[in-house]
Order: structure tokens, then sequence, then C-alpha cells
């Protein structure tokens, strides 16, 4: 089977819905979900701010120790490094910068993208990220790209948030929101932005529904 028709990208900024919408799809098509974005809050869990000080060498080494594999299809994927499935220890907003920090490391993406390019040769994938469309599964069969404005995605993790027992300051959640994307749409390397041939799907007006219903009627289109 080829790129074409088993990968599935769904690309974004942070806070634009991805995730739930990565998990749909992936249930809908009964096919394996990969969070590529929990494998760099991993590494920037794990390796800390410190990782932009270390030497190629050094780094390359470190990154060497942390193997990743998918089990499960759909919701009920899991992500697992060196065997460990992860778990809800990378998900808070300290560790999203440290993601965005490890991001910007030229040897921590590439390795992340021999393991995620690994996976999607050995199980058909619905991969969510930054730069799947554009860098890692550049022969994905349908590429979306999904966008909404700061605001909107600030008061969607506020919501999350306060639904954990949280208690976020929405300011402050927006002006991090807006620190990442200045990041990840700057970055030298592999910066956000849509494929060439990605369909762009605003979501600040639309619920979850229409979102999931738009990206179902292009993979269909695509199949």
């Amino acid at each position: 089977m080829t790129a074409k028709r088993n990968i599935v990208t769904l690309d974004g900024p942070a806070g634009v819905g991805k995730t739930t919408l990565a998990k749909r799809t992936a249930q809908a098509l009964g096919i394996a979900y990969l969070d590529t974005g929990a494998m760099f809050r991993t590494l920037g869990w794990k390796l800390g701010a410190d990782a932009a000080s270390l030497s190629e060498a050094e780094l390359t080494a470190r990154l060497a120790a942390f193997s990743f594999s998918l089990s499960g299809s759909g919701a009920d994927t899991v992500l697992s490094v060196n065997g460990t499935p992860v778990g809800q220890e990378i998900r808070t907003e300290e560790v999203g910068m440290l993601a965005s920090i490890v991001a910007k490391l030229p040897a921590v993406r590439t390795a992340l993208k021999a393991a995620q390019q690994a996976m999607g040769a050995a199980t058909p994938l619905v991969a969510e990220g930054r730069d799947m469309g554009t860098v890692v599964f550049p022969e994905a069969r349908c590429k979306i790209f999904l966008d909404a404005s700061p605001q909107e995605r600030a008061r969607r993790r506020f919501d999350q948030l306060v639904a954990m027992g949280e208690t976020p300051d929405l300011e402050a959640l927006t002006e991090q929101i807006r620190q990442r994307d200045d990041q990840d749409r700057n970055r030298a390397i592999a910066p956000l932005k849509p494929a060439e041939d990605a369909v762009i799907v605003d979501t600040t007006t639309l619920d979850i529904d229409g979102v999931f219903n738009e990206i179902m009627r292009h993979v269909k289109a695509n199949a």
C-alpha cells in the first residue's frame, strides 16, 4: 500500500482541535492515530530546556536512547516511548513550551521524522502535527490544515483546563499561544505552514462536528 493510500495528515497550530479530530478521524477510518506533538512533548519533558545547549553529538546520543511505538487504532491508539505508554504528564503548558524549543533543534526533528516515517510505513495512519503534510509525509493521500484565531484557541484551552479542575488565566493562555505560534511559524526548520496541496479548514466558527464533517468529506474525495 503506497503512502498516498494509507496516510491522512492533520496539521495546524496549538489549540486548534487536532487531537480530538485526528482521533475521531482515525476511529472512523479504523486506522491508527499518530500524535506527533506528543512525541515532541515527550522529548521536551525528558530532555528539558537545557537540550538547546547540548552539543550535536551529545544530543544525538541522548536521542538514540528513545524508541517510539504505536499500538491499537482510532481513539484507543497508544503511543509508547521505550515500551512505556505516554501519559498526561506531558500535557502541561510548560511542557508545551519545552516541546516548541526542542522542535527547533535539527537533531530532534531528524530523529522524530525517522521514527514517524517508520510507523507510517508499518501501518495506515492519521498523523497529527505541524509539518506532517509538508515534511514527514509529503505523499500522504489527504492533507488537512486546521486553523483558528489565537483568541478562540485560547478560549478552548481555557475551557479544557477548567473542566480538568484547574484555574487558568485566559489572558496568559492567549499570550502563550501567540508565543508558540511565533516560534512555530517562524522557525528556520520546517516552519508551520499548509502544504501546497493541503485543504485549509478555518475552525474558528465551526463546532467539532462541523470540522469533522469537512475533514471526512475531503478524506473520502481523496480515497
